[in-house]
């Protein structure tokens, strides 16, 4: 299908927007390749007959999604693809943990006393005890993928297991039900190696390379609320991503 070349008067979608699509597929069919400088202000408000305007928004949107950087004095020329700007996604692990077919198996929900290391990550100022539970994520035909461990600074006047498994899950965040006393949270992606109870707990050797994926999540009030791993074996989750701009099509997508 030939690609449009004219603002759509008609279309629901912004002008600026359509203008920066057009410019967009310009740059990934190779007609402005990386350094060269994209027509003047003046330039496209002629060749798609837009305002001042409407060309500066698009522009700024270029620019903020790293296609486009503007040289003061000099115009705006297409940037060079580079490394240090991909961005991964967790494709593999919201693929996993949104399935209806991924099955929970409570292995331990307990309060027991803080860790050096838990104290650390929670932020914790007291001897207060901990929240520890620990999880087997399993397919539907019960083969295990994640062991995870999770641990929330203890509180008896807050709801114990089943609402701040809840609140924390990824499972959640993934689903944008994370829950109202949720801020943000933290992800640290590393490699590392099963220990003894992870290996038997997902069938693989002790010592075996694996991903472990870590948690942080903080209320509103800024304080870490729960901090937990995910673990899983190297050859469960793959991570990628495309630098600068592979297709027209793409561009379109």
């Amino acid at each position: 299908m030939a690609q449009r070349t004219t603002i759509d008067r008609a279309s629901y979608e912004p002008a600026y927007a359509q203008l920066v699509r057009l410019i967009t597929e310009r740059i990934a069919s190779g007609e402005f390749k990386a350094g060269d400088r994209l027509p003047s202000e003046a330039e496209l408000c002629e060749r798609y007959g837009v305002s001042p305007m409407t060309v500066r928004r698009a522009v700024t949107m270029l620019v903020q999604d790293g296609v486009a950087v503007t040289e003061q004095g000099r115009g705006t020329f297409v940037r060079s693809p580079e490394l240090s700007a991909a961005v991964f996604d967790l494709e593999d692990l919201r693929r996993y943990l949104t399935s209806p077919e991924m099955q929970v198996r409570i292995l331990e929900a307990r309060v027991i006393p803080a860790s050096d290391r838990v104290r650390e990550r929670l932020s914790m100022t007291t001897d207060s005890p901990v929240i520890v539970i620990k999880r087997l994520l399993m397919t539907e035909g019960e083969e295990p993928v994640f062991y995870h461990s999770e641990y929330l600074e203890f509180d008896p006047a807050r709801p114990l297991v089943e609402t701040e498994l809840g609140v924390t899950s990824l499972q959640g965040l993934f689903l944008g039900s994370g829950g109202s006393t949720l801020k943000y949270g933290r992800l640290t992606l590393h490699a590392s190696t099963l220990t003894q109870t992870e290996a038997e707990y997902l069938l693989e050797k002790s010592g075996a390379v694996c991903w472990v994926i870590e948690h942080l999540f903080y209320d509103f009030d800024d304080r870490p609320q729960s901090w937990g791993r995910f673990v899983c074996r190297a050859d469960r989750l793959s991570f990628s991503t495309t630098v600068g701009i592979a297709t027209a099509q793409g561009a379109l997508s």
